[in-house]
């Protein structure tokens, strides 16, 4: 345990746009260049609790205030909690520890409602609720401050990413610029300049569209290993479609909602075609992001669920044959599905330091800014 006052045990719970479950994941970290990565494990969702997820994201729309709860989704943000309450509950379990053995957990909730234009963001997800059934303190709400200072609320794990890139060791120590990827629901970048310099955005759609596509045509989650995609082709016309948004082109890069992107329609392609089509966009997009960027990467380190679709993989490492080298990130030595909620616990014992979490060159916020609201165990 930690020697140092500023070095916490964290655990950090993770449900992002892809909806699929809770990872989670324990650090030692004093929130800066110490990490110490520890355990993890994933929680997965049932098939009806996603499906009223998806449909909370549809009753979400009609938020204009975020402590706005209407319809069913004051008891849902109850469940939710109660499901991470659970999966702390069996992880501790499942190590040998108890509450007393965790400083403090960074708790993300369930992004509902995402407008950052309107400074409107909304994660389910009662931190108090957590602290009181777990008996552990829980810092949450960690988008808000940035989006109050002018910033776009996403994406949040930038900082951490720099501090994994500052203990890269072996042949990928001296790979600068370095890009981390991470293929979620949404996709998104991290930069990190041969200086240490910081820019992120994110970069187009990931998972959400192949897995709304397989859903619908298949009645499955989602494409493993990107079996469906390796069976189809892409078509040329469908994805340039895509390519073509403004988003791709627009100087300012804005943090994106599930839903800014569409879904074909379904006479436009069969279920593998479009499977295979979709999968070539979310590489396309990655690529295009070399745009905005001040040099071309040397190395670009995958994580997220997207890295276990082999054609997103091939694909991306096409676009970048001449450029720099793509791996997943358990070559780098890192654990792809886990980095996210390992974020959350870093960035929770940043924001009990006052930290900052964001950055003008992440998400466009005015100043350095810390954020996250801490709800005491005992209160």
């Amino acid at each position: 345990m930690a020697t140092h006052e500023t070095v916490k045990r964290a655990i950090g719970l993770m449900s992002g746009t892809s909806m699929d479950g809770i990872d989670l994941a324990m650090l030692d970290t004093d929130g800066d260049g110490l990490v110490r990565r520890g355990a993890s494990s994933f929680t997965a969702y049932d098939a009806n609790f996603r499906k009223r997820l998806e449909q909370a994201l549809v009753t979400a729309r009609a938020i204009t205030e975020r402590g706005e709860r209407p319809g069913d989704l004051a008891a849902l943000e109850a469940e939710l909690t109660d499901r991470h309450a659970a999966a702390v509950e069996a992880f501790l379990a499942r190590e040998g520890m108890t509450a007393g053995d965790i400083d403090v957990i960074g708790f993300h909730g369930q992004t509902v409602l995402h407008r950052p234009r309107e400074a409107l963001t909304v994660q389910l997800g009662c931190g108090a609720r957590l602290a009181r059934r777990l008996g552990i303190d829980v810092v949450y709400d960690l988008r808000a401050n940035d989006m109050a200072l002018g910033g776009q609320g996403a994406p949040l794990v930038p900082a951490y990413h720099r501090a994994l890139a500052a203990g890269l060791a072996g042949e990928w120590a001296d790979e600068k610029p370095v890009v981390f990827v991470n293929i979620g629901g949404i996709s998104n970048i991290t930069y990190i300049g041969p200086d240490g310099a910081l820019l992120a955005f994110d970069s187009g759609p990931g998972n959400t569209l192949i897995d709304q596509w397989v859903a619908r045509h298949a009645g499955i989650p989602y494409d493993s290993g990107g079996a469906i995609a390796s069976e189809g082709r892409v078509l040329a016309e469908l994805a340039n479609r895509y390519l073509a948004s403004p988003f791709f082109t627009a100087k300012e890069r804005i943090s994106l909602d599930r839903n800014d992107f569409t879904l074909p329609g379904d006479a436009e392609a069969g279920l593998e075609d479009g499977a295979r089509t979709l999968a070539f966009v979310t590489a396309a997009a990655i690529a295009k992001a070399q745009a905005h960027l001040p040099e071309k990467p040397r190395l670009w380190i995958l994580s997220g669920g997207g890295r276990h679709n082999r054609m997103i993989v091939e694909d991306l490492t096409v676009a970048m044959r001449h450029t720099g080298q793509v791996i997943v990130a358990e070559e780098a030595g890192f654990n792809g599905d886990s980095m996210e909620a390992e974020a959350w616990a870093w960035l929770a014992v940043r924001s009990l330091r006052g930290l900052p979490l964001t950055y003008p060159g992440t998400t466009g916020v005015r100043e350095p800014a810390t954020g996250g609201v801490l709800a005491r165990a005992s209160s």
